[in-house]
């Protein structure tokens, strides 16, 4: 089972990366959050893993910090809760922003994740409020911000967040009232655009 990866990326996109380790090409589906700290392209990365097996297909969940990886495995144990789902809220909340969700039952908060309805939070709640209290939250991860030279990156923000469970129509509209420069990084404009989703 793969549980580590280091190499070169190939490719990003918010929803997965291409690591290139050694000739060996390896997709591996990211967050948001991983998404925002990644090197550019040609850059040196290692990622912690966690390998998914079906019984068609091996999957592989890539994260920059152990913590992001402990949670997605927490959200996982939870029943009715998959892998692409856990991923997806781990790119509508930091971690540390979701434990203490969890440790305090804020059911609104984890309800305003595309996906997770009452009785998924609440369930969410009951099953890893305690085992997250033994888990030592490290503080946010500061991101460095890239400016990305893509033509496309509208389509590609739109496109992750529809994937994340928006509507075409409401994303559209956050992504035409922000206010975004030529040289503004996908980075930051999925921030604003998470941002203002989640009010």
């Amino acid at each position: 089972m793969i549980a580590l990866l280091t190499g070169t990326v190939a490719h990003k996109s918010p929803e997965y990366i291409v690591l290139d380790v050694q000739g060996v090409g390896y997709r591996v589906q990211i967050p948001f959050s991983t998404y925002y700290d990644l090197p550019p392209v040609g850059g040196h990365l290692s990622l912690t893993i966690y390998t998914h097996v079906k019984e068609d297909a091996i999957n592989l969940y890539g994260f920059r910090t152990t913590t992001e990886k402990q949670f997605f495995q927490l959200l996982i144990s939870v029943s009715g809760i998959g892998p692409k789902l856990a991923k997806d809220i781990l790119s509508n909340i930091q971690v540390d922003e979701l434990g203490d969700a969890l440790l305090r039952g804020d059911l609104a908060r984890l309800c305003a994740i595309p996906g997770i309805g009452r009785k998924t939070a609440e369930r969410v709640v009951l099953e890893l409020r305690e085992k997250v209290r033994k888990l030592d939250l490290l503080p946010p991860a500061q991101s460095t911000e890239r400016p990305t030279a893509a033509v496309d990156i509208m389509e590609d923000v739109t496109s992750a967040l529809i994937n994340l469970g928006y509507k075409e129509a409401v994303v559209k509209k956050v992504l035409a009232e922000l206010s975004i420069t030529p040289d503004t990084g996908m980075e930051t404009i999925l921030k604003q655009a998470l941002k203002q989703l989640m009010r």
